[in-house]
């Protein structure tokens, strides 16, 4: 793979949901050091020109695309960039944005502190409006990652120095878009969109970055280029929530990623703050058994996807490379993923939308220790923070903030912990379910979910009768969990099959087969099991890709397919037993 501008990769504009067009890219070519005795801040790097290495921004320093390629624990990093502001941009403000930096970042302008950030997922920005200097901006940025501590969030990033098992490459620093943006002296901060299916409406609520005071608020909403619907208000406060009813009623489903584009006007003082966005009118539902979408039972057939790559690490190595991967999942017959141990950068989110593509939002909570107050501490501000940034994504239907939360010596997964985020979730969106932790060990969750790795079939299809048959779901930790009657089931993680042709001495689960054939055959005889089971709602395969030493994709590392594509599509295809049961909604 190869970037598509090596002047400036990752070209595109990173938040296609809230899109303004005076913006201007800062990714490229960026002054770089490591840090691993950790005291620049002591020597105020902010200040010297201190580098004597280049990092091509957005690429993490361990990945080969970043030019620096350094897989070593870094400690702390450093970057540098000097930036023209256009003139245009004086009577307004100017927004400096990172698209995600891990883990915990502190930032500059002209020798100036502006902020700092922690969370290794998550978007920020600052206004450097004040900081600028004869139309110039010299943009300092140090990052300190440290995975081995137990006090911060890693995902499958390697705690060891080398990859092994389920633990990969890791990212330090930036590793998403960095960006900065225009915008008037009163500016829409944020936007919910909130669609209702029955009423053929949207509820927006946005927020600004100071009191309104006046200002002359205008929203249109089209479809295909036709006028759906309108309204225009004066606003006052920091906030505002209305309704605006649609004349079509256009649903987004799965394969069909209908959407409403949206504009929305603010115009105070002289000044008009244009940004475009968009919506898909949908309704999720959990009732009984079955999950539904647009009151229909919808059986998920999902792939785990763990959104790493050969060069880029984190980081796709174009926007191309992350629509492809849901095409990879498509042509496989899948109808969405378990997006596992790491939030996905936006625009893989916007592809998802476009492509009526099912998505299970996850936290990448290995690395941090739950078992005390002290993580959620660490954790809930930035899986707000997500919520946050995804809750518009039609495509995101559901939420998972932690997985497989297991005990470990004098470290027992604390339940208080799960629950405050569960409600916490909950608090935030009611519209979709969320799950407290995947695999184990459950407190309170809208959908009970099971990880079973067993790889004979008859033994698998044996583990899962008592339910087929209207009884409990297999429960692995009685002791820790209990299933209430009526909970949507969903197997979230099985098979992970050893498949891996060219013997390259990788890993999968269970006995590697014989050939294609066996694989094939224990492929369809597990699916089977669980597309047949009207007690099931979803699965997810593990996995739709190898990782490094993990093998047991459907594709190579490298998104080359191991079986012809239609094979698997067959199989996945089968309607399932919830979808042809009548279920109560």
């Amino acid at each position: 793979m190869s970037t598509e501008n090596n002047a400036c990769p990752r070209s595109e504009y990173p938040r296609p949901q809230f899109y303004r067009k005076d913006w201007i890219n800062l990714n490229g070519l960026w002054d770089f050091a490591v840090d691993q005795a950790r005291n620049g801040l002591e020597r105020e790097f902010y200040k010297a020109i201190w580098p004597k290495k280049k990092i091509l921004v957005p690429f993490c320093p361990e990945s080969e695309l970043s030019g620096v390629k350094e897989t070593d624990f870094l400690g702390s990093v450093w970057y540098r960039r000097t930036v023209d502001i256009p003139s245009a941009w004086k009577n307004g403000r100017v927004l400096l944005h990172f698209g995600a930096v891990d883990y915990h970042a502190i930032v500059w302008v002209n020798e100036q502190r502006v902020g700092e950030h922690s969370g290794g997922y998550t978007p920020f920005c600052f206004d450097i409006t004040e900081h600028i200097r004869d139309g110039q901006a010299v943009i300092a940025v140090y990052a300190e990652d440290e995975t081995r501590t137990g006090r911060q969030p890693s995902g499958k990033q390697s705690d060891k120095l080398s990859s092994y098992g389920c633990m990969y490459t890791r990212t330090t620093g930036i590793w998403q878009t960095v960006w900065l943006e225009y915008v008037p002296s009163l500016y829409i901060r944020n936007c919910h969109l909130t669609p209702c299916v029955d009423a053929a409406s949207v509820t927006i609520q946005l927020t600004f970055n100071r009191p309104a005071a006046g200002a002359e608020l205008s929203v249109s909403a089209s479809f295909a280029g036709r006028p759906m619907g309108d309204t225009a208000l004066t606003v006052h406060g920091r906030s505002v929530s209305f309704t605006v009813p649609l004349r079509e009623r256009h649903l987004w489903d799965v394969g069909q990623g209908n959407l409403y584009d949206l504009r929305l006007i603010l115009s105070y003082d002289g000044q008009t703050d244009t940004a475009e966005s968009y919506f898909g009118l949908r309704s999720i539902d959990w009732n009984g058994q079955a999950l539904f979408l647009n009151g229909r039972p919808v059986f998920q057939r999902l792939v785990l996807d763990q959104g790493f790559y050969p060069d880029g690490i984190y980081t796709a190595p174009s926007a191309k490379a992350l629509k492809r991967d849901i095409e990879l999942g498509l042509a496989m017959g899948f109808n969405g993923i378990r997006a596992h141990e790491k939030l996905f950068e936006p625009l893989y989110l916007y592809y998802a939308d476009r492509a009526g593509f099912l998505v299970w939002g996850e936290y990448a909570n290995w690395g941090l220790d739950i078992s005390t107050p002290q993580g959620l501490e660490t954790f809930l501000p930035e899986w707000l923070e997500a919520v946050e940034r995804d809750y518009n994504h039609p495509s995101v239907i559901g939420w998972c903030p932690f997985n497989e939360t297991w005990d470990r010596a004098r470290h027992a997964q604390d339940d208080a912990v799960l629950t405050t985020v569960y409600h916490t979730t909950k608090a935030l969106d009611r519209t979709r379910p969320v799950i407290d932790t995947s695999g184990n060990f459950h407190v309170i969750t809208d959908i009970y979910d099971i990880h079973y790795y067993e790889q004979d079939p008859a033994v698998f299809a044996a583990a899962f009768e008592p339910l087929r048959q209207g009884g409990e779901p297999l429960n692995h930790f009685p002791d820790r969990q209990t299933y209430h009657a009526g909970e949507p089931c969903f197997v979230s993680e099985y098979g992970g099959i050893w498949w891996d042709p060219s013997d390259s001495g990788g890993w999968g689960y269970g006995s590697r087969p014989e050939n294609a054939e066996e694989f094939l055959d224990r492929y369809q005889k597990l699916t089977d099991t669980l597309l047949s089971n009207p007690h099931i709602c979803a699965f997810c395969y593990t996995q739709l890709y190898d990782v490094e030493q993990e093998v047991n994709g459907f594709y190579t590392y490298d998104r080359k397919p191991k079986f012809a594509p239609e094979t698997i599509r067959a199989i996945n295809s089968r309607p399932a037993a919830i979808e042809l049961t009548e279920q109560p909604l």
